[in-house]
């Protein structure tokens, strides 16, 4: 297994401009939006990212090479980001950064129970506080001489990605199952809070809470569909 974290003859060094140049980032994300903010956060401080979009895929990548930093996302379509992260921080030798993700911020009690040492509440646009959250975890020798330098810079995922996440979700929405009924209300909130998109995070928050109570969803159901098929037919337009 190869070891990213440590570095090798000839891999970049961080510097002030590119804080994590020379690091390979793990995001395990089933969003394309919000994995694609990562990426554009990764690209402006200079580390490599690689993705995963579940728990088994996250494994296979973890069986191959030894990444410098994890991010997490607590709510996976093959369970819940807390159990890898508590399986990453129990291995030893133990990663250099793990960090909890979500669109919800109370996951991040459950994130750091399970191990992580930061965590990142959705959505993820700043470049400096991105940077920061990483850097405050990382062994001293991976940091950049001299002083870093903090910009107000903000990542725009692309629309397209966010448009595969509403097609993703609505066809998830279609299947006749509590189950998925509940891993879509899940993955769309985060969706939703990542888009700064109210109207349909509002929607997503009534479906919950529906659920919660026990009280028939249909209606709600039906109004998300709605909106989700104007978010997509406005894509189209665009």
């Amino acid at each position: 297994m190869s070891d990213d974290s440590k570095g090798y003859p000839g891999q970049p060094l961080p510097t002030p401009e590119r804080p994590l140049q020379g690091m390979t980032v793990l995001v395990v994300e089933d969003s394309r939006f919000a994995s694609e903010a990562i990426r554009l956060l990764c690209l402006h401080s200079g580390a490599r990212v690689r993705r995963a979009d579940c728990l088994a895929a996250a494994h296979r990548h973890l069986a191959v090479y030894r990444p410098g930093a994890v991010i997490v996302d607590m709510g996976l379509p093959d369970g819940s980001g807390a159990d890898l992260i508590a399986a990453l921080h129990a291995a030893r030798p133990r990663l250099p950064v793990l960090i909890g993700m979500s669109g919800d911020p109370g996951a991040e009690a459950a994130a750091l129970q399970a191990g992580a040492d930061g965590f990142l509440a959705k959505p993820v646009e700043s470049v400096a506080l991105f940077q920061q959250a990483i850097l405050q975890h990382s062994p001293e020798r991976l940091a950049p001489l001299g002083l870093r330098m903090v910009t107000a810079e903000r990542v725009v995922p692309d629309p397209v990605a966010l448009a595969d996440d509403l097609a993703h979700v609505a066809e998830i929405m279609r299947r006749d199952d509590n189950a998925a009924l509940d891993y879509a209300a899940q993955f769309l909130g985060g969706v939703a809070r990542s888009a700064h998109d109210a109207g349909l995070e509002a929607a997503v928050d009534r479906l919950r809470e529906a659920r919660r109570a026990g009280r028939s969803a249909h209606g709600d159901v039906v109004r998300l569909a709605g909106i989700i098929e104007a978010r997509l037919a406005a894509a189209r337009v665009v």
